[in-house]
């Protein structure tokens, strides 16, 4: 595949990110690359799960399984340097509803942490043909990029401001959208990519239970990252790379 010259390298001038997505592993499926090196480089990168992916094992209790994820999560995030890692609280995996409840849990968010980065995963219909995305992704991918612009609003819920304390924000810039079938920028990635695969592996209760007791999630994680990675890189400059969609703000 050649390089598709209309994709650009990720802006490099900001410090703070948060990580906004449905469910544990979501970001460990490639952004995890790019954000072990933003990590490495001294930038702040936090992570906020919607849900604890408690509908996610099928021979799991959604009880058992929200704290096992929560605690594979956790120790995902922690393996590319990010060490704060927030769960929200009133969304259930597979039927996150879309409307203003998200998009205010999501805003107040983005006024706690005040990234300049926002990251998310892909909202669109599909993966870029016929593979249908779940409704989560879609749901929580589109609230984003609706609540980088509530967070700044002191008129879109104001009891953020009120009750919560939380002033508005309008420092978002950007928000990059991982594996989205439309992707405008590239991020290369190098020593970013042993610590991706490790921070899949962590998910291995999940990975065991997409594939089998007899799966090896380290081998199952190495495979999927190097393949991606190197999809992303023969689409930019030859080189390992995570793809995002960027929308400027």
């Amino acid at each position: 595949m050649s390089a598709e010259p209309h994709l650009s390298p990720m802006p490099r001038d900001w410090q703070r990110t948060l990580a906004v997505v449905a469910h544990p592993d979501d970001l460990e499926y490639g952004a995890a690359a790019a954000i072990a090196e933003w990590t490495a480089a001294g930038r702040q990168v936090s992570y906020l799960l919607v849900t604890r992916g408690e509908a996610g094992i099928d021979g799991l209790a959604p009880a058992e399984c929200a704290a096992v994820r929560e605690t594979e999560q956790r120790a995902g995030a922690a393996l590319v340097g990010v060490h704060t890692v927030e769960f929200l609280d009133h969304h259930r995996d597979g039927v996150i509803e879309a409307g203003p409840a998200l998009r205010r849990d999501l805003a107040a968010a983005i006024r706690r942490h005040r990234p300049e980065l926002l990251v998310t995963l892909n909202h669109h219909d599909t993966w870029g043909g016929v593979q249908w995305n779940s409704a989560d992704h879609r749901v929580v991918g589109r609230a984003v990029l609706d609540a980088a612009g509530d967070a700044g609003n002191r008129w879109i819920f104001p009891e953020l401001a009120g009750a919560q304390g939380l002033a508005p924000w309008n420092g978002v810039r950007w928000v990059a959208v991982a594996a989205s079938p439309y992707p405008t920028h590239a991020a290369e990635v190098g020593p970013g990519i042993d610590r991706a695969v490790d921070s899949l592996a962590a998910h291995s209760t999940y990975i065991k239970g997409l594939g089998g007791a007899g799966q090896d999630p380290r081998a199952y994680a190495r495979s999927f990252i190097e393949q991606t990675l190197r999809n992303g890189g023969e689409r930019y400059r030859g080189r390992p790379a995570t793809l995002f969609q960027l929308f400027p703000r």
